[in-house]
């Protein structure tokens, strides 16, 4: 390289560096997020001796440019030498994780972890466990707080002494005064826990469990839910369960609904570790309180967990016990617990088999179904496969229909968005006698609608129609409604046809597109209306990809290759820009 390339090839890296000094923000951030080009650049050597140490005077600057740094430096490992030269990044990221802002804190400990697992355990020892003792014992909270995510990365790295000096400095954490380390230390024992022996388990974090789940602030306590689940992933609960049935009692039935709402919401993963004992004697009278609990947020969360606890149950149970709950929460005052409750109680059908589900579930189902909140019925309508396959399309159809037309004529255009999206899982499920019959004209109907999103959403769906019944139903059946669009007066109409069977036409035959498709689109290039000529060269440039096949090319060469050469000598600005950018490409297939 001579020397003037290499002064041009290494300019730009120099206007990067002096971003990372700018007054501005932007500037600064974009360099940051550049470090590996920069670094690169500099060479290992550099980058540890001059680059490094400049970030790590940085640390006081904005939060936006901070997280990026804390994410950055993490990526820097190969760049200052390898795992056996990433200690100089731990300076710069220990005092970012020490500062205010948590998304900061954070990344840093994420980028802390990163090179946690590219160190040996000399490394370890040497370098990492005097890191952690310092945050451990910082004086402000904010470095205690970020120190509990940096234990179980590295324990199993270290050796039996330091091991037991790790676990005396997380107990100190878990006992600090401070209620936000608390939190943290709460948070990663669930994942401390897994690195540690059993015996550690039982004599060290069992006890520290219960001290936590006894704590006063109920922001604490609700965070023991995760760490019961993971102590009992790691210990069998038969063989332990007088260690924490109590604290579990306790949980289950907390003053505070926070806590009362972490169980409900954990209860499928409190049940797999529990056992069949517990949850027959114990765990179905804490569901039904908490299906009938006094804050919907609680009735709501159990609410998610209906199919996969009642898994764990007999059918009879859920009949007798269950069953009563869900009748109270299908009238439930609170819109979200029905919203809950009507997602997730098809799950019940197979649990039921046929009989069971048409006699109990199914009014319940239909009665949702009638809901005044256009979200509870759509739920309902989006896990219909779930019922269907018990008991049969043929009884829900009477009642779903209704339902259907009613959210596809909802006056808030994401509801009749949401129940678009929901159309080809009911068509499939329909079958296509019954679909033509009662939903055909309704999908039409949306190609229609005043808001640009349906209308583009029905194209769409027409196409998934298309997938589900066929090449041979979309010609008889839609193509047909579709064409009579191309006379109406209304020019949005002609355009929404043009969006249809451009859409189509990737399911269609090639013979179709050459006789139906191509000629249609071509008769609109002689619109009034511009916006209309240039999406018939937008729908070429998307169908000339598809013309591969003698009879495409000749429709291509006889057709639209004419139909853009006049597109291109257009009056408007917009029609020869598209038209000119569709010829470009006329030649390449």
């Amino acid at each position: 390289m001579n020397p003037e390339d290499e002064v041009n090839s290494l300019y730009p890296i120099a206007v990067l560096i002096d971003e990372l000094k700018h007054d501005d923000v932007s500037l600064r951030l974009n360099a940051i997020r550049n470090l590996t080009t920069i670094a690169s650049a500099l060479g290992v050597e550099r980058t540890r001796e001059e680059l490094i140490p400049f970030l790590d005077e940085s640390i006081d600057d904005e939060d936006e440019v901070l997280l990026a740094l804390a994410e950055e430096l993490g990526n820097l490992i190969d760049h200052v030498g390898g795992p056996a030269y990433a200690h100089c990044l731990l300076s710069p990221l220990e005092n970012l994780a020490a500062v205010e802002e948590t998304v900061v804190r954070e990344k840093a400990i994420e980028s802390l972890s990163k090179i946690a697992q590219v160190f040996s355990s000399e490394q370890i020892e040497n370098q990492y466990i005097s890191l952690i003792k310092r945050l451990t014992n910082g004086d402000w909270f904010t470095s205690r707080t970020s120190a509990c995510g940096l234990y179980a990365p590295i324990y199993k790295k270290c050796q039996p002494n330091t091991q037991a000096e790790l676990k005396k400095l997380y107990a100190q954490l878990c006992k600090d005064d401070t209620p936000m380390v608390r939190r943290a230390a709460t948070t990663n024992m669930a994942k401390f826990v897994k690195e540690v022996s059993q015996d550690s388990i039982v004599n060290e974090f069992i006890p520290l469990f219960k001290f936590l789940s006894k704590d006063d602030q109920d922001s604490v306590r609700l965070l023991t839910v995760e760490v019961f689940v993971s102590i009992f992933e790691c210990l069998s609960f038969e063989s332990n369960e007088s260690l924490l049935n109590k604290e579990l009692r306790g949980l289950c039935t907390d003053n505070s609904w926070r806590v009362r709402y972490m169980v409900a919401d954990n209860l499928v993963k409190v049940a797999n570790v529990v056992g069949q004992k517990i949850i027959q004697s114990e765990l179905v009278e804490y569901f039904i309180n908490f299906l009938s609990d006094n804050e919907p947020e609680v009735r709501t969360a159990a609410s998610t967990q209906i199919s996969g606890f009642c898994a764990f149950i007999s059918k009879e149970a859920i009949l007798s016990k269950i069953l009563p709950c869900l009748k109270n929460l299908v009238t439930d005052s609170s819109q979200h617990v029905r919203g809950s409750l009507a997602l997730n109680i098809g799950g019940l059908a197979p649990l039921l088999g046929k009989e069971s589900t048409i006699e109990f579930l199914l009014p319940l189902f239909l009665q949702l179904l009638k809901d005044e909140i256009p979200e509870v019925r759509l739920n309902i309508i989006s896990k219909l496969d779930l019922v269907n396959k018990v008991i049969g399309i043929e009884l829900l159809s009477q009642s779903l229909l209704p339902a259907i037309v009613e959210l596809a004529e909802d006056k808030q255009w994401r509801v009749r968005l949401a129940i678009i999206e929901h159309i080809p899982l009911l068509a499939s499920q329909l079958g296509v006698q019954f679909f033509d019959e009662k939903l055909g004209s309704l999908c039409m109907s949306w190609l229609g609608d005043c808001v640009y999103s349906i209308r583009e959403a029905a194209t769409a769906n027409l196409r998934k129609l298309t997938d589900v019944f066929g090449v041979e139903w979309a010609k008889t059946t839609i193509i047909p409604q579709i064409m009579v669009f191309a006379q109406h007066t209304n020019y949005l109409y002609r355009m929404t046809m043009i969006f249809a069977i451009t859409t189509l036409a990737q399911a269609l035959t090639p013979e179709m597109i050459a006789e139906i498709i191509i000629p249609t689109i071509a008769n609109l290039s002689d619109d009034p209306i511009p916006n209309i000529r240039f999406n018939v060269a937008k729908s070429f440039e998307q169908l000339i990809p598809l013309m591969k096949t003698p009879q495409l090319q000749n429709a291509k060469e006889e057709i639209v290759k004419p139909t853009l050469m006049k597109l291109y000598e257009d009056t408007d600005n917009d029609v020869k820009f598209f038209a000119n950018r569709a010829l470009s490409i006329v030649d390449s297939v």
